[in-house]
């Protein structure tokens, strides 16, 4: 009898033991879990936020906000699934986010169930359209005017090459954006064998790309060149240049052009 009450003793501290280790290993886990899919954001970036929930209050909703610096800029309530789990997604732009910074993320379900993320943010930077005339100097003498619109960037130099019937541009792109050029047809053109407009080689960084001529008359020829954050050099290739240099023929521009593009990378992009 004492040997059964042994077995039964100890059988008693194994389940109990048992029960505590149960008890506590459930004690770590959070009630309530939130994270997002990545810690810093570009302005139009999707900022996915999950989580997960230990037990599923019934009929209460999440509630999901959104502060940054003491002020809340987004909020919304959602239920979870029926394993706890859930997910939300928000877009960081305006006008709701607008300044660069820390963003908290809070969620809560029920009274006192709070669990809080931070994540960085970062909006787009803001450029003012430069319209200006940059006065282009001639090598054998004298200077011509070509006028430009630019957004995103910033023109630093342009420099004529008439041995190439190349101006080359030289820019500043801190951001994506648009360079609107206005070019004196006596200054630089692009002609076929019978007199009629050719298009312009355009070789952004040693690659080319297409672009758009939005204006034509006898005087000018507008175009319009899309560039990308980090670009620096523009060459806009002819078929003539002034005004010593004159007209030279379609087949010459062809012949330039491959060999030019034969030393560059051997790559063709197209921008429209």
């Amino acid at each position: 009898m004492v040997f059964v009450n042994v077995k039964i003793f100890f059988a008693l501290i194994f389940l109990a033991f048992s029960s505590y280790s149960a008890f506590a290993q459930s004690d770590n886990v959070p009630f309530l879990t939130v994270e997002t899919d990545d810690n810093h954001y570009d302005e139009g970036d999707t900022v996915v936020i999950s989580g997960q929930l230990a037990t599923v209050i019934v009929e209460t909703p999440i509630i999901l906000q959104i502060w940054f610096e003491g002020n809340l800029i987004d909020a919304a309530q959602f239920n979870p699934a029926q394993d706890g789990s859930y997910s939300h997604t928000v877009i960081a732009e305006k006008p709701l986010w607008r300044t660069e910074g820390e963003y908290l993320i809070r969620v809560s379900h029920g009274e006192g169930n709070i669990a809080e993320v931070t994540i960085d943010f970062t909006p787009k930077k803001e450029f003012l359209e430069i319209t200006d005339s940059f006065e282009v100097e001639i090598p054998n003498g004298g200077t011509f005017d070509a006028e430009y619109t630019i957004l995103g960037g910033a023109v630093k130099d342009m420099i004529l090459e008439p041995d190439n019937f190349t101006l080359r541009i030289l820019l500043e792109t801190p951001d994506e954006g648009t360079l609107s050029l206005k070019l004196p047809r006596e200054s630089i053109d692009a002609e076929k064998f019978n007199g009629q407009d050719e298009t312009f080689i355009i070789l952004i960084d040693n690659i080319q790309f297409l672009y758009k001529e939005i204006e034509t008359n006898s005087q000018t020829r507008l175009i319009t060149i899309n560039f990308q954050e980090g670009d620096s050099e523009i060459e806009i290739i002819g078929t003539s240049v002034v005004p010593e240099f004159g007209t030279i023929s379609a087949l010459i521009l062809v012949l330039g052009v491959m060999i030019t593009i034969g030393l560059t990378k051997n790559k063709v992009q197209l921008k429209i």
